[in-house]
Order: structure tokens, then C-alpha cells, then sequence
């Protein structure tokens, strides 16, 4: 490959040094197929290789760091947040003067600015924003994200993308995921071979179950005090706009705290609820802070496996609350992963079961773990919506009265088919309605 003249005055000697001793020698840690060669050095990571970097938070903005140091020359970044004040500690690329401008644009003009040659393109959108053709273009993704929910929709758009001949994986469709998370004194990182290794669909029941509640139920027959919270989030919050027009409610702010406090308090005397108290509407509203050495550790587990090395396989945990600690196991593939399977799950309930049955099992069990699921079904040739989350009244009446229903109520049989979309996947899952005589 021939070095542009740019690229040769970019590399003054001895820039590259540190990485260069790694990828142009072998060692007794080298993968088996790795190969000193011309072709594998400096040239092939500048120039080449495309990566991705989901998120420009805390660990976002220390994954851009370490890359470009690394020497990775191509590199996007997708954000869909803004710089607030309580980012500034922790979230070094970004300064006051940053308040209210977007978090990849900001992170891609510092690392721009302050690493000649490396050009970083960011993205200030949704994930969601972007079709298969946008994440095919990329090499390796690596993700930075404070969301299960994100991480889900990126691990299911890369399985999506996978191809395969005569019932084979083509291993050319697939695109690596580097993952790393943070939380309070822990930390992960891993590494996603779609189709080949554990996906996060597969190792979903590590991570706690999301507490999510029914549109439906927050709207119109709350029954416990998290709900009366999470119709003045979602609901109150928007429509009154107690602190002026797009202002987002902020966790951290004592006086938003304190305006969804006190909303949900008349909510919940509306309906005889108890329980409402300052620290329950905190816990609902607020996130755990993570201190920087352990997203720098973790970033740092992410970025190392682009070398030479054997990738990590395939999950290392770090926890330092009491002490050192940290180890890596290898999770396995499951066989009826709802992702990367291909395999139809099957529901099982019996035959006296309600849609809030369905429903509630799929937001509850530990293998699904949905948020906000949509229920379609063909009932005598015609597509019928039996669930989906909405705001407006007409339709939550509608939905309430199929919530209650008894399944064959509603024109479902045994072996039906029930078609199932989700924010947590770009795809729609199918399943089989499996029913069981009995109560």
C-alpha cells in the first residue's frame, strides 16, 4: 500500500513507536493466525479500518481517546444527547462553554483539533436513525452506552445484517461489537462475534430486570406509588412544561425532584395510593454515578482488544468495591437465543390466560426483558393489533378492554403466531402461542 504525502508528515518518527512494537513482531500472547507482514502494520489500522463508537459519554469520550491514540484514523461517533453542567466531571472533552451543544460534535471537533490526522464524524442522532447501510460501512462497533435497551437495538441490527449460504454464516456479514459498561465501583467489557458467540440476547438474564409498567396501567388504573411517579415523567412532564418549553427532566436537579414529587403525590391521592415519598421519586428518576478510574480501566479491556492478542473471550468483570478484583468467563451461545437463533420461541400459557398474561411475560422474564411490547396477529386473514403502547385515550380504552380478555377471547388459537416489536430490536420477533387446556 502506498503512504499518501499527508500521511508521511503526519507520522513523524517515532510516533507510532508503542503501537508498532505490538503489530510488527510476534509473541508468545499473538493470536495463532497472526502474521508479521508489510501488509498487517500502521498502514492497514490508519487507513482502513472503519469503527464506530456508540455513545460520547464518560465512557464514550474516553473510548475516543484511547482509539485515536491507538492510532485509528476513521473513526464515527453517534450521540443523540446534549452537554449538561453535571457531564463536566467526568466527561473530559467537553467544557462550560460546551453546555447545550451536542455531545458528538463536540467530542469529534476536540479529538480533531487535538490529534493530528485522526478524523473523527459524528452523528448527532438516534441509533435508530440509521438503516443496515449505515452500519455496514463499519469494521468493528464499539459501544459506550449507559442503555440495556441501546445495546439490545445495536446487538440485534449486527445480527440482522448476517448472511448465510447453504444454512452456513457467511463470516464476512459479520461485524464485531466491542461492549463495555459501567456501573458505580463495577465495570464489564466483551467481546460480540454475532452468529459465532454469546450476543446480548443470549446473556440478558445477567443484567437486572427492567421495571417497566403498561401505558395502560399508568394512564388509567395505577395501583402502585411507581406508577403515579411514571405518569408525571412521562405524561405530566411533556404536556405542562413546568420549567419552560424542551426543558428535559433532570434527575439531578433538586427542583425537578421536587416538582415530580409533589405531582405524584396528588396523583396518588386521586387513586388512595400510598407510599409517595422524596427518596422513592429520587430512585425512580436518578442514576448511579460512576467514578473515572473504573471507566478508564474498562475502556482500556475494550481498546486492547483491536491488537494483535487473542480477543478476550469473552467477558471480563471488574469490581473494586472492597479491594481488586476482576476475572473473565467465556458466556455461551444460547441455542434458542430470540436474536441470533433463528429458532421461533415458543409462549406457553394455558388456554385460560389473559393478553395481560402475554404481556406481562414478556416485559418480565429474564431470557426477554422487553419495554414497551406491540402484540400483531393474523386472525382470519387479517392483521390485527391486540396490544401497543399509545398516549392518546381512545386508543388506551381500546387496549385496556383487549388487555383483560381471555386469549381465545380475542380469536387466538394454539400454534398462532404472534408478531412482536419493541424498542429494544430493530426487528419484529416472531413467536408461537403454544396453549394448554387447564386453568
Amino acid at each position: 500500500m502506498q503512504v499518501t504525502d499527508d500521511l508521511v508528515e503526519l507520522n513523524w518518527q517515532g510516533r507510532w513507536d508503542h503501537i508498532t512494537c505490538f503489530l510488527d513482531r510476534a509473541g508468545p500472547w499473538a493470536h495463532p493466525d497472526f502474521d508479521v507482514s508489510p501488509e498487517v502494520g500502521m498502514n492497514t489500522l490508519l487507513e482502513i479500518c472503519q469503527v464506530l463508537v456508540v455513545g460520547a459519554g464518560g465512557l464514550g469520550c474516553e473510548l475516543l481517546k484511547d482509539l485515536a491514540l491507538t492510532g485509528f484514523r476513521q473513526i464515527h461517533v453517534i450521540d443523540m444527547d446534549t452537554i449538561d453542567v453535571s457531564n463536566l466531571n467526568r466527561q473530559f472533552l467537553f467544557r462550560h462553554k460546551d453546555v447545550g451543544r451536542p455531545k458528538a460534535n463536540v467530542a469529534a471537533e476536540f479529538i480533531n483539533n487535538r490529534i493530528p490526522g485522526c478524523k473523527v464524524v459524528p452523528h448527532f442522532k438516534k441509533i435508530q436513525d440509521y438503516d443496515e447501510s449505515f452500519y455496514r460501512q463499519f469494521h468493528v462497533v464499539v459501544c459506550g452506552l449507559d442503555s440495556i435497551i441501546a445495546r439490545r437495538w445495536i446487538n440485534g441490527m449486527l445480527v440482522s445484517m448476517l448472511s448465510y449460504k447453504d444454512g452456513k454464516l457467511d463470516t464476512t456479514s459479520i461485524v464485531p461489537m466491542i461492549d463495555g459498561g459501567t456501573e458505580g465501583f463495577k465495570g464489564n467489557a466483551r467481546v460480540l462475534l454475532p452468529g459465532i458467540s454469546a450476543c446480548i440476547e443470549c446473556t440478558l438474564d445477567l443484567y437486572p430486570p427492567q421495571i417497566n409498567f403498561p401505558m395502560c396501567t399508568i394512564a388509567t388504573m395505577p395501583r402502585l406509588p411507581e406508577h403515579c411517579i411514571e405518569y408525571v415523567r412521562i405524561l405530566q412532564w411533556p404536556k405542562e412544561e413546568p420549567f419552560g418549553e424542551k426543558v428535559v427532566l433532570d434527575g439531578d436537579d433538586p427542583d425537578h425532584v421536587q416538582w415530580v414529587h409533589q405531582k405524584s403525590l396528588e396523583r396518588a391521592a386521586q387513586y388512595g395510593i400510598t407510599g409517595i415519598t422524596y427518596r422513592l421519586t429520587q430512585g425512580c428518576l436518578h442514576t448511579v454515578p460512576v467514578p473515572p478510574p473504573r471507566v478508564c480501566v474498562c475502556v482500556c479491556v475494550c481498546v486492547c482488544v483491536f491488537s494483535c492478542f487473542k480477543p478476550l473471550n469473552n467477558y471480563m468483570v471488574f469490581n473494586d468495591a472492597d479491594g481488586l478484583y476482576t476475572y473473565t468467563y467465556e458466556a455461551e451461545q444460547k441455542e434458542d437465543c430470540a436474536a441470533c437463533s433463528q429458532i421461533p420461541q415458543d409462549l406457553t400459557f394455558p388456554s385460560s390466560a389473559k393478553l395481560q398474561h402475554v404481556l406481562n411475560h414478556l416485559m418480565e422474564s429474564s431470557a426477554l426483558q422487553m419495554k414497551c411490547p406491540a402484540i400483531t396477529a393474523t386472525i382470519h386473514g387479517r392483521n390485527k393489533t391486540l396490544y401497543m403502547q399509545v398516549t392518546s385515550l381512545s386508543f388506551l380504552i381500546d387496549f385496556s378492554l383487549s388487555f383483560c380478555l381471555v386469549i381465545l377471547e380475542l380469536g387466538l388459537s394454539d400454534g398462532q403466531e404472534l408478531a412482536v416489536a419493541d424498542v429494544t430490536s430493530p426487528q419484529t420477533l416472531l413467536f408461537r402461542l403454544c396453549l394448554k387446556s387447564g386453568a
